[in-house]
C-alpha cells in the first residue's frame, strides 16, 4: 500500500516566493503532499491557531529559511515562522530545513534588492538561524537545491513505518466486517460473563446453603433429648436428639401441633421440649390460631426444605448402596471354566468333573 506524507512547508512569504514553488514541486514529485500557509494572513491569532493545527495533521515539517526574520507575534515577540518551527520540535515531528547560504544572501540580495534581507530584528535572525542549524538541515544557493534537499530528505523520510501518512480510499482495507466481528465477539464476551457471574452466584448461594444445613444437622445432632417411655409407645427412655426427632415426627410439625386442652403427652412433649430447640434455628415458629385461645407449632418454608433436604440426602445414600450391591453381585467369582488364569489343566479338570457321567447299561442274558 503506498502512502503519502503531508509536508508542511513553512518559510517568510514575499522573500522566498520561488523557494516556496520549489520545495512544493519537489514535495509533488517525490509523490507525497504539500501544505503551507499560502492562505493564511500572518497576525491573526486565530489563523496560527489553525496553522498549528495544520503542523499536527503533518507528517513531516519543513523549513526555508531565508535572509528575513519575518512577522512578529506580538504575546511572544517571536516571528511566525520561529514559532512554527518550535511547535514542530515540541511535537517531535520529522523535520529538516534548508538555509540560505551567505553566496546565495548575496545573489538575491543583487537581483531581488534590499527587500531580502532583515534591517530590524538582525538579532533575533541569527539566534534563530543558529538554532535551525543546530537540528538536520542543509544550506541552499539557490531553488534547485531546495528540490533536491526537499526530494532526498523526503525519500529517506518515507521509509519510516512510524509516520501516518494518506493513501487512496480505493487502497484501505474495509474494517468494517472486523468491526462488527469484534462487536459481537465482545457482546458474546459480556453475556458470557454475565452468565458465569450469575453462575457464580449460584454456586456460593448453593455453598452457604450447604453450609448452613450441615450447621443445622451439627446443632440438632449435638442436642440431646430424652423421649420419655411411654411417649410412643416404647417402655423405656430412649436418648436421641433434636435432629432424630424432628425426621420422626416431621408429619406433625408439617400439619402443625397445637397447644390445646387435651393434648396427648407426645405432642406435649413436642411442643414444648423439641418445637423450641426447632424454632431457634427458625425451622418451625409459634403462631396464635384465629378465634381459639392456644397455639399452633408448625414447619416454616424453611423447616420445610430442610427436610426435603433430609430425604433427598437419604435417598442419594440408599441409591449409592444399591448400586454397591449390584456391582458386587456383578463380580462374583466365576469358575476355572472362564478364568483366565486358570491352566489348560485345570479347564481339563473342570470339564471332566462337570461333565455327565454315562449311565451304565446291563445286559440281560437271553433265557
Amino acid at each position: 500500500m503506498s502512502k503519502k506524507l503531508q509536508v508542511f512547508i513553512s518559510s517568510t512569504y514575499t522573500d522566498l516566493l520561488e523557494e516556496r514553488q520549489a520545495a512544493v514541486a519537489a514535495v509533488l514529485k517525490a509523490g507525497h503532499i504539500p501544505a503551507g500557509m499560502e492562505l493564511f494572513s500572518a497576525g491573526d491569532r486565530s489563523q496560527l491557531d489553525t496553522i498549528r493545527s495544520w503542523i499536527e495533521q503533518s507528517d513531516v515539517y519543513m523549513l526555508i529559511l531565508g535572509g528575513r526574520y519575518g512577522t512578529i507575534e506580538p504575546d511572544s515577540g517571536l516571528s511566525y515562522t520561529e514559532l512554527e518551527f518550535n511547535y514542530a520540535v515540541e511535537l517531535g515531528k520529522p523535520l529538516f530545513a534548508v538555509v540560505i547560504s551567505e553566496s546565495g544572501l548575496d545573489k538575491k540580495l543583487k537581483t531581488k534588492g534590499a527587500d531580502v534581507i532583515e534591517r530590524v530584528h538582525g538579532i533575533l535572525l541569527r539566534d534563530f538561524r543558529a538554532k535551525v542549524l543546530s537540528n538536520i538541515s542543509s544550506f541552499f544557493d539557490e531553488p534547485k537545491d531546495i528540490r533536491l534537499a526537499a526530494f532526498e530528505s523526503l525519500l529517506d523520510l518515507s521509509r519510516n513505518k512510524n509516520l501516518i501518512g494518506w493513501v487512496r480510499g480505493d487502497q484501505v482495507v474495509d474494517t468494517q466486517p472486523l468491526v462488527d466481528e469484534v462487536k459481537k465477539l465482545s457482546d458474546e464476551n459480556t453475556a458470557l460473563r454475565a452468565k458465569l457471574t450469575q453462575l457464580e452466584r449460584q454456586v456460593e448461594k448453593k455453598n452457604e446453603g450447604q453450609k448452613e444445613f450441615d450447621e443445622i444437622q451439627r446443632i440438632l445432632g449435638a442436642k440431646d433429648l430424652t423421649f420419655s417411655a411411654g411417649l410412643a409407645g416404647n417402655k423405656k427412655d430412649i436418648d436421641s436428639t433434636a435432629l432424630l426427632l424432628f425426621k420422626a415426627f416431621q408429619e406433625r410439625f408439617v400439619t402443625g401441633i397445637t397447644n390445646s386442652m387435651g393434648m396427648n403427652s407426645l405432642n406435649n412433649f413436642l411442643y414444648f421440649k423439641v418445637g423450641p430447640e426447632l424454632a431457634t434455628l427458625d425451622l418451625v415458629d409459634y403462631q396464635k390460631v384465629s378465634g381459639v385461645a392456644y397455639q399452633r407449632c408448625s414447619t416454616t418454608i424453611k423447616g420445610k426444605q430442610f427436610l426435603a433436604r433430609l430425604r433427598s440426602l437419604e435417598l442419594d445414600q440408599k441409591q449409592a448402596q444399591l448400586s454397591e450391591v449390584t456391582a458386587a453381585t456383578q463380580n462374583t467369582d466365576t469358575n476355572a471354566t472362564t478364568s483366565p488364569l486358570a491352566t489348560p489343566e485345570q479347564r481339563t479338570e473342570t470339564v471332566a468333573a462337570t461333565a455327565p457321567k454315562p449311565k451304565r447299561v446291563t445286559r440281560k442274558k437271553a433265557a
